[in-house]
């Protein structure tokens, strides 16, 4: 049996349980509570002029219903600007239930309670709701016109704007760089809207006893969610608690915090004093949740005769729907993390961001840094064909080298910290690339074209998580951190941290997330920062621990702290194993005790053993117990990379693009579980491949989702994903203890920039916006022939 589990594939954990039906999801929770449902509007941008909740009133099972002006003053304020910045100028977020005017299709803005949800649906659609419809802002460019304002007090639709300069060594800007390069290019790059599609939609569920109240919501930060229901419900932080049960996936849409149903649904079970569930529907989590992606991207690139970049400048547009209530953080992502592996001469950055009538765009998996990839990826190809050069040279020609880290791109991230990449090896990890892909052996013929993209992500942003470890007295091992689950495998990474640092079997270990009964203190999951933030706080418990059971081990063996050793749960005398105690006899000693409960509890008694006389039981500055909490708070982010590779083949008659081979090369660190970071990578690359050729948001010019299910939102099935070749490289961080990064966002990455790359390399068409279909691929054939026609 062992106990060094840290790097080993371990199985995970939680997947009999899940795979068995064991698993516990929102819906699954209180069977007996009331229903809640909502009125949503059906207009992009619509004055309420009246509601009429009259017709409803005769419906059987009917317990309530509010709209806006039912709500206390509390209640009714608008959501929180979550992350503010000095940028955005002008954050707007919406009400609880709609004031007044909608600005997108879904929004709520009658909630009903019933007996049940067929009850609460049948009064919703007899409540009449008079609108005046407005003129909407649909698409970038008609929000950057600023004709028609989605709020009335935003000038030209523009919350933020921010620009970001990195000179060159001589001083010089980038557009003045630029100028004077032996070569330029300009153009434009589009990136359509999308959004994350977990199996389970939001949910809350909420409880009240009179003094305490207890939600369960389908979240990414339950603390957070806590400490947004007690300032907006008027609670002590004590008084509420917030779980997490098992969560059928994020991806980020479950990060923003509290959504309009997290605060009514407590609220409203308050109010009635009785339980009250809502399970968010297919069509509510298209059209009242959140989407992402969504830009507009020029690009001017200098650049000299080896294809090193002296200059670039890059202009963004970004939409970010009706409301901002995640901040700007996608354009600041996107527009910092576009420099990617590469030592860029000087970098011109600057982006608005602009309301429509649409969904609101918050982060979605990548959470702006495929757009980033997919501008300076496109960049690296167009300096490539215009060089006449190997796109892989030229990435090579660029690259920071492996001994000038750390290195500073001299920007801000989004964590507010400098962006400085801690470690890495890009010119290795090319190399890796182009020999699991054969990018040198690879053989051009016609409809067959390969590609590639590189990134770096930044990983574990802060500011903090924390975890606690307890050792109780039948030598099992409880671990418990504020962050949430989703399906990353923290049961399985977390225990094998545990497991190692204590050296216990991993069967004793047991893992609690998402709970603030167990930890009230935490951040959330999300920006690939779990394994790195919660994974270091629990290392740092695990060693409060391990430091007391060897402390008091060796009173117990009268031996010298430093010559024990702890493996399979037993300490031990390094070199004499019969001078030996459980780590369980420790958890005992290390409580003392008045009252035996069992055999093992009465050696902790006051009359069981020769306590020195003159020194109190629990020495003074200590705790009772075998059990440890720490922090982990990170100077700044970590910085994790990756490279990818494809090759597909375009149909020369309906133009149907398949990828044949996809391949990725990555690096996180020190793995924790080869096992489950694979895992990540495979499900980002087939999202990844989802939103290069299959998910847009499709909006007509009155606002509507026109493709609101998913009969008409196409996403990939197995059939359309290849097998994912991978490889990792591990350069450790030196900014934490357990040298890791981030995993969870690496495969989704840079998928459109090395589609884009290989069918462009198939067709000889520039791609320049994705995602792409086959109609897409089709209308440029048909352009490219109506160029060659004199």
């Amino acid at each position: 049996m062992t106990t060094r589990l840290f790097g080993e594939p371990v199985p995970r954990r939680e997947d009999p349980r899940l795979l068995t039906g064991q698993g516990a999801y929102l819906d699954d929770l209180g069977p007996g509570a009331l229903a809640a449902a909502f009125v949503r509007s059906p207009h992009a941008h619509a004055r309420i002029r009246d509601i009429d909740v009259g017709p409803a009133l005769d419906v059987e099972g009917l317990i309530a219903v509010y709209t806006w002006e039912d709500l206390p003053e509390r209640v009714g304020r608008p959501l929180p600007l979550l992350i503010p910045h000095p940028a955005l100028t002008h954050g707007r977020t919406a009400y609880p239930l709609a004031r007044d005017i909608v600005r997108h299709v879904g929004e709520p803005v009658v909630m009903v309670v019933a007996t049940d949800r067929y009850a609460a649906e049948d009064a919703c659609a007899l409540i009449e709701v008079d609108y005046e419809p407005l003129k909407p802002v649909v698409g970038l460019e008609e929000a950057a016109q600023g004709g028609t304002l989605v709020h009335d007090d935003v000038p030209g639709n523009v919350g933020a704007h921010l620009v970001q300069e990195v000179g060159a060594a001589d001083g010089r800007g980038a557009r003045e760089t630029i100028e004077t390069a032996p070569h330029t290019l300009a153009f434009r790059l589009d990136i359509e809207r999308s959004a994350s599609m977990p199996l389970e939609g939001r949910g809350v569920y909420a409880r009240w006893d009179g003094r305490d109240l207890r939600v369960y919501s389908s979240t990414q930060t339950s603390t957070s969610v806590r400490m947004a229901l007690s300032a907006a419900l008027g609670l002590p932080l004590p008084q509420v608690e917030v779980i997490a049960p098992d969560v059928g996936g994020g991806f980020g849409v479950k990060i923003v915090h509290p959504w309009p149903e997290e605060v009514l649904i407590p609220w409203a079970a308050m109010t009635l004093n009785r339980e009250i569930k809502w399970a968010e529907d297919r069509r509510e989590h298209f059209i009242s949740s959140a989407h992402e992606r969504g830009q507009v991207q020029y690009v001017r690139v200098g650049f000299d005769d080896d294809g090193r970049v002296l200059g670039l400048d890059v202009t963004i547009l970004h939409d970010h729907g009706a409301y901002t209530p995640y901040g700007i953080i996608i354009p600041i992502v996107t527009s910092t993390q576009l420099l990617g592996p590469y030592k860029i001469g000087s970098y011109r950055v600057e982006f608005s961001a602009v309301y429509t009538n649409t969904v609101q765009v918050t982060p979605y998996r990548g959470a702006g840094r495929p757009q980033a990839v997919f501008c300076m990826e496109r960049t690296m190809d167009k300096i490539a064909r215009h060089l006449g050069k190997d796109r892989a040279e030229v990435r090579r020609a660029n690259f920071i080298g492996p001994d000038e880290f750390p290195y500073d791109q001299r920007m801000t991230f989004q964590d507010g910290r400098p962006l400085i990449y801690d470690s890495g090896n890009y010119p290795e990890m090319l190399r890796m690339l182009k020999e699991l892909i054969g990018w040198d052996t690879h053989v051009r013929r016609p409809g067959v074209g390969i590609g590639l993209g590189c990134y770096v992500e930044g990983t574990g942003v802060g500011p903090y998580e924390g975890g606690h470890v307890m050792v109780t007295s039948d030598g099992r091992v409880h671990v418990s951190t504020g962050l949430t689950s989703q399906g990353q495998g923290h049961e399985t990474v977390f225990a094998q941290i545990a497991a190692t640092e204590l050296g216990v079997p991993i069967e004793r270990v047991s893992v609690v997330t998402g709970d603030t009964r167990r930890f009230g203190y935490a951040v959330g999951t999300f920006a690939s920062r779990a394994a790195v933030v919660s994974g270091n706080a629990i290392a740092l418990a695990c060693r409060k621990v391990r430091e007391k059971a060897l402390r008091i081990a060796a009173d117990a063996l009268e031996a010298d702290p430093a010559d024990l050793t702890v493996s399979d749960g037993i300490v031990h005398v390094a070199g004499t194993p019969s001078a030996a105690i459980p780590l369980s006899t420790v958890a005992v000693l290390a409580n003392p005790l008045r009252y035996a409960f069992d055999e093992e509890t009465a050696k902790a008694t006051q009359f069981a053993g020769a306590a020195a006389p003159d020194r109190p039981p629990v020495a003074e500055g200590d705790e009772p117990g075998l059990e440890g909490r720490d922090y982990y708070s990170p100077i700044r982010s970590t910085f994790a990379a990756g490279m990818h590779a494809a090759i597909v083949e375009t149909d020369p008659d309906t133009a149907e693009i398949r990828v044949l081979r996809y391949a990725v090369v990555h690096d996180c660190g020190r793995l924790i579980n080869p096992m489950i970071v694979e895992g990540q990578i495979h499900g980002g690359v087939a999202q990844g491949i989802g939103g290069a050729l299959y998910e847009r948001m499709a909006y007509d010019a009155h606002g509507q989702l026109v493709n609101a299910s998913f009969m008409d939102f196409l996403m990939p099935y197995a059939t359309e994903i290849p097998r994912v070749e991978t490889a990792h490289l591990e350069t450790p961080s030196p900014l934490n203890p357990l040298g890791v990064k981030g995993a969870g966002e690496a495969g989704v990455i840079p998928v459109s920039a090395v589609i884009a790359s290989a069918v462009e390399d198939a067709e000889g068409i520039e791609i320049d916006r994705m995602p792409i279909s086959p109609s897409d691929l089709y209308e440029l054939r048909e352009l490219r022939e109506s160029r060659r026609m004199p």
